[in-house]
């Protein structure tokens, strides 16, 4: 079972103003292409998965945006560790 819970929010700085869609759209790619269990919602991403390897995921992500033209990014990042494991699922069971 996996021990982490991040949800992202990724903000890379454009070079002119112009939409960031497409930046997210290959943060999202990234995220999976990774394998992880994720879900987008409307302001972040929330992945599923072991510590290390989601913050590799981010890293990654990170990278992309420099990549594609990007000067900076700001990620807004939530982590929930649980080493006894954690799922999406447990903590929306009651909403279900």
């Amino acid at each position: 079972m996996a021990n982490s819970l991040i949800s992202i929010q990724i903000i890379p700085k454009t070079k002119n103003g112009e939409s960031v869609i497409p930046y997210v759209d290959e943060a999202i790619k990234i995220i999976d292409e990774s394998g992880v269990k994720y879900e987008v919602h409307p302001l972040e991403t929330t992945m599923e998965g072991e510590l290390t390897e989601l913050m590799s995921i981010i890293e990654k992500m990170n990278e992309r945006m420099i990549e594609i033209g990007s000067s900076n990014v700001l990620n807004q990042v939530k982590i929930l560790y649980q080493p006894s494991g954690i799922t999406m699922d447990q903590l929306t069971e009651k909403y279900s």
